[in-house]
């Protein structure tokens, strides 16, 4: 618990800062790292077969992507990716169906999902970075993550009673769900205000709640999907890479669903 804790603020606000003071291409260079640091690991805790460079090509699709949403070739380079990644997939399966090395079509989704699915999702932090007032949005998803985890966290385990709301985390709680919920609503009414006190922007406060609200169910569905994974498969955490943490995919599961959900909501009711 010490070292979770430690880790987390020594790297929390390196990663905040990093999202609030880089320009959209040096963010999209993280986020490239972050995502496919985070393919990687997830064809290993699923067993993906080493066949023709499987995880080489998933990891630089995941790269790629986000850096073209750096560039401001997003669209284009998404639909480019994917589909080379799915000709580098699947040529490999068809000659090798009927033989020892055959490939699974299970594989193949699994790294369509690790290449493709969380490199999209996760691009939605830069061209967050890409609105005006880009630099107080794109912390949006991150704070909304990551509030919402420590808002369940302290809610279960100090006010925890009816556990086992779903077998994927049965030793959590339906009070620290919803004290997830809120603590995602009132930091993000808290982030709003600050930012309209002190970042000369009007705020619309009731959307921020509405935000916080949305993003904080959305990131408890992407900690419970992640985790589902994982108890499939049989692995505790995705990595070492973060100690205390797990692996890249353990500590951004969360985002990489809370992250397309607010730039939807950014896009269709601004809040500032």
């Amino acid at each position: 618990m010490v070292t979770r804790i430690v880790v987390g603020l020594a790297l929390g606000p390196a990663f905040l800062a990093a999202l609030f003071l880089l320009p959209p291409l040096g963010l999209a260079v993280v986020a490239a790292a972050i995502a496919a640091m985070a393919s990687f690991e997830l064809l290993r805790a699923t067993r993906v077969a080493h066949h023709n460079g499987m995880y080489a090509f998933t990891a630089i699709a995941a790269a790629l992507i986000p850096l073209g949403h750096g560039a401001g070739y997003g669209s284009w380079t998404a639909r480019a990716v994917a589909i080379l990644l799915m000709a580098a997939l699947f040529l490999p399966a068809l000659r090798r169906y009927g033989t020892g090395g055959e490939i699974k079509f299970e594989h193949i989704l699994v790294c369509l999902f690790g290449g493709v699915g969380i490199p999209l999702f996760l691009s939605a932090l830069v061209q967050l970075k890409h609105f005006e007032n880009g630099r107080f949005l794109v912390l949006l998803p991150v704070i909304c993550a990551f509030t919402t985890d420590i808002g369940a966290y302290f809610f279960g385990v100090f006010l925890g009673k009816h556990r086992g709301v779903t077998q994927v985390s049965p030793n959590k709680s339906l009070e620290g769900y919803i004290g997830g919920i809120v603590t995602g609503c009132l930091c993000m009414l808290l982030y709003g205000w600050l930012v309209g006190r002190f970042g000369g922007v009007e705020v619309m406060l009731p959307r921020m709640a509405l935000y916080g609200l949305l993003g904080s169910a959305v990131t408890e569905i992407g900690d419970l999907s992640f985790s589902l994974i994982k108890r499939q498969y049989g692995v505790k955490d995705y990595g070492t890479l973060l100690p205390g943490h797990g692996g890249m995919l353990d500590r951004f599961d969360s985002t990489t669903f809370a992250a397309p959900v607010l730039l939807l909501l950014v896009e269709v009711l601004p809040a500032f």
